[in-house]
């Protein structure tokens, strides 16, 4: 068999854009249990099935092996701290969440995009996971969007593009990362920058694509990390964070993402920006910034 890193699996696995699920049953006491899961997807319309995996080190893995059911919701975005409870090791995961009995009669979270109530139709073997297989007993959807996955990050496209800037004088810059550093170009006046662009009238997405191929060919266009305006040219900032696979980039260098390299980047809303990376980062909790160059609101994923 071959051997791999299993944490660069685990990224590479991540570079599939997933939503974001709350999988639940009923413990032997009737109790709810839940755990947090991507790993969801439709298997088949008749009969109505879906499948989800567990792994066998969960500490609910006996729980939904042995009973005779489990639901799926697909949580919204504003859900972000759901997902989070049911991810971590916490004593009563439903102890602040709104729920109730589906029709199969596993938990059913309130403010769901969705949920699929099932009957446990089959289980599969499969390495160190088992792969649920449900049957819907019953179902809902709303309008409500849905929460995303990415890279290790949660995204919220509706919120986001809902706060995007409207107008013609817009400038993307893009933070490409590799292995713990970021690239940075010569200002023209012996101080760094971002590398950046102005959005033209194809907009902000091929504006960025643009941009990459002619700094970092091959790096990944990515999430947005940053909406500010200007301190005096009037104009709104988009940052993106871009992933590159290796530290080479056709203009600039990568230096380390460390705040005591990034004391030459000339612009202190930029450098602020970085600072604040440089420190999330290390603690893998990111955030999305909406404001002025001087003030505005970090919103957490």
């Amino acid at each position: 068999m071959t051997a791999f890193d299993p944490r660069a699996l685990r990224d590479a696995f991540g570079c599939f854009m997933t939503g974001v699920t709350v999988v639940t049953t009923t413990g032997p006491a009737g109790e709810p249990v839940g755990f947090t899961a991507n790993s969801f997807s439709s298997v088949s319309l008749d009969p109505p099935l879906l499948l989800v995996s567990i792994g066998r080190s969960s500490r609910n893995f006996a729980h939904f092996v042995n009973a005779g059911g489990f639901a799926v919701n697909v949580l919204a975005e504003g859900q972000k701290e759901v997902s989070s409870t049911f991810a971590r090791p916490v004593e009563d995961r439903f102890a602040d969440v709104e729920w109730h009995a589906g029709p199969a009669g596993s938990p059913v979270i309130a403010g769901a995009s969705a949920w699929f109530d099932c009957t446990l139709w089959q289980t599969v073997e499969a390495g160190d996971h088992v792969i649920l297989l449900g049957e819907i007993r019953g179902f809902s959807a709303s309008h409500e969007p849905g929460l995303g996955y990415y890279r290790g990050a949660y995204i919220t496209p509706a919120a986001t593009a809902a706060q995007l800037p409207a107008g013609p004088d817009v400038v993307i810059s893009a933070i490409v990362e590799a292995a713990g550093q970021v690239l940075l170009l010569d200002d023209g006046a012996g101080r760094l920058s971002l590398p950046e662009a102005r959005v033209g009238r194809d907009g902000v997405r091929p504006a960025l694509e643009k941009l990459l191929a002619s700094v970092a060919p091959g790096a990944a266009s990515g999430e947005i990390y940053a909406v500010y305006e200007g301190e005096a040219e009037g104009r709104q900032h988009i940052a993106f964070r871009c992933a590159a696979t290796s530290p080479e980039a056709s203009r600039g260098a990568f230096i380390p993402l460390e705040t005591a390299c990034l004391k030459a980047v000339g612009d202190p809303a930029t450098r602020s920006m970085l600072d604040r990376l440089a420190t999330e980062a290390r603690l893998g909790n990111y955030g999305v910034y909406f404001g002025s160059h001087a003030e505005g609101q970090v919103t957490r994923k």
